[in-house]
């Protein structure tokens, strides 16, 4: 079996949240966004519950971080995968005995078109800076009446592009492509995807599940 490039290092800064710095995200239109780090690296609980008790059946978390929803599938007897481009956060996985593969995520993966359900918590929908190549990507990986289950931006109608910066104390890092989406406009673009919304919840957080 031929080996898969390597997905190189994780955006500047990442690592250093994923080990437990406090982060934030300062967007360049000048908006701040603090980074759930606490949330990332301990056990999922709270509102994670709603992304937990809609996974029926193989799930693949895209961005996993230290692997606690998938860790938590795991116990539930759900099959489940993270993937992340992060050494910190592989190593993580590892020591939680988390099924992970260190990739990056619009790569090759396991599984393609065979996932009943594709994760993009804690704000991953801003991975790569544009959601509509996100959901093709995650839509792709599902199998037919799979979903795709989406935290949102707490504004329903919100939609940003552009390029932020990881900012922690050991200083700031360079500009990477990101986005925020809230649920309406995740809904939207899902439609054109052929993505049918299914599902949502507002409460401290947002999510969203969009139907294949």
């Amino acid at each position: 079996m031929s080996r898969l490039a390597d997905p190189g290092p994780a955006p500047a800064g990442f690592d250093t949240a994923l080990a437990g710095a406090p982060a934030r995200l300062v967007r360049d239109d000048g908006v701040e966004l603090d980074l759930a780090v606490r949330r990332w690296r301990r056990g999922a609980h709270g509102e994670d519950r709603w992304l937990l008790d809609r996974c029926g059946g193989p799930a693949i978390d895209l961005g996993c971080g230290p692997g606690r929803l998938v860790a938590a599938l795991t116990a539930r007897g759900v099959r489940a995968l993270g993937v992340d481009s992060s050494r910190i956060a592989q190593r993580q996985c590892r020591r939680r005995r988390t099924p992970m593969v260190r990739r990056d995520l619009f790569g090759p993966l396991p599984g393609e078109g065979t996932w009943a359900h594709v994760l993009l918590a804690d704000g991953n929908i801003g991975i790569g800076g544009d959601p509509l190549l996100l959901l093709r990507r995650a839509a792709r990986l599902l199998r037919p009446g799979g979903t795709v289950l989406v935290e949102t931006d707490s504004l329903p109608d919100a939609l940003w592009r552009g390029t932020a910066r990881l900012h922690t104390a050991a200083g700031s890092g360079a500009p990477l492509p990101w986005a925020c989406a809230g649920a309406e406009a995740v809904g939207r673009i899902g439609a054109t995807l052929g993505l049918r919304r299914t599902g949502g919840y507002r409460g401290g957080r947002a999510f969203v599940e969009l139907a294949a």
